[in-house]
This record gives structure tokens, sequence and C-alpha cells, in this order.
């Protein structure tokens, strides 16, 4: 598969399968026997949303959202939840958080439907560019301020296919 120039290899498939199916261990062993609802944001949490819940070995729904926070603008609904989510715990599936505008935004949309509880995993958060105090429940791993593309994550669209995840020199 052709990659774009100036990627460098930050995390193998293996790497990533071995977070994901860490996360899915925790998370089983934290919502055994409760309803159960992952909440993907479209488009660069699809990836790792799949994997995820076909590691989850319990009953659970899915459902997707979608949102843009273009730059100095508002974060916009593009596609809402489709199921009721009242009094079900509820799991946001982020593959990155950096910045945490998008993510605060959809935080606080799901509270407002009153689940029995709300949490966060991410694969990957990247603190250093936080701009809202938003926290993930679950980390894959914690990074340094890198550009990164493949499993979801893109530049401009281009890359979100790659199995493994390089760091972007931009």
């Amino acid at each position: 598969m052709g990659k774009l120039k100036g990627m460098v290899p930050f995390l193998t498939e293996d790497e990533i399968q071995e977070l994901v199916g860490g996360l899915a261990r925790t998370i089983e062993r934290e919502y055994e026997g409760r309803d159960l609802v992952l909440i993907c944001p479209l488009k660069g949490s699809v990836l790792f949303c799949a994997d995820l819940m076909r590691k989850i070995n319990l009953p659970l729904i899915v459902d997707f959202v979608q949102l843009t926070s273009p730059k100095g603008e508002s974060v916009r609904i593009l596609k809402d939840l489709t199921i009721n989510i009242f009094q079900k715990d509820v799991v946001i599936v982020e593959e990155i958080i950096d910045a945490g505008r998008t993510l605060s935004f959809l935080r606080d949309r799901i509270l407002a439907s009153h689940p029995a509880s709300l949490k966060i995993v991410a694969l990957l958060d990247k603190p250093a560019r936080r701009e809202l105090p938003i926290q993930p429940d679950y980390v894959g791993r914690t990074i340094d301020d890198r550009y990164l593309i493949g499993y979801g994550l893109d530049s401009e669209e281009i890359g979100r296919n790659y199995r493994d995840i390089y760091n972007f020199a931009q």
C-alpha cells in the first residue's frame, strides 16, 4: 500500500491489537451484567471501535455519531445518536484525544440524555494538546505531541485505512 512521504512507523498492527485487547478486558470486567452502549464518533474511531467491540465478550449495542468542529467555529452534529441511552452504561470510543473540544461537546450531549454512567475509552491520549479539561477513563497509550496517521487517523482523509499508525512529519 502506498504511503505518504515523511511517514515513520509509530505503532504496528500487532501493538495496536495488544492495546485494544487490554482495553477490552478492562471494560469487560467493569461492565459484566450491565447494559453497555458503545458510541463511535465517525470517521476516525470506526476501526478502533470495530476491533474493540469484537474483543469485548459481553452483549452490547453500538451507535454512531458524526460531529464537526472547523477551526474557530463551534461544534456541530452531522449525525446524531439513533438509540435511546437513558439509564444505559455508555462508553465513548475515541481513537485519539487531543484538544478535546469535540469530545467535550459529545460528552455534554450524551449526559443530557441521562445515561446510567458515561466513560471514555481512548486508544491514544495526547494531553499536551488539551484545550479543555477532559480526561479519558481508559487509555491504551499516552503519547507526546506528534501528528499521526493510520488506523482511523488521517491526513486530509488519506491514511485512515493503514493497518499501522505512523508519525507523520509535516
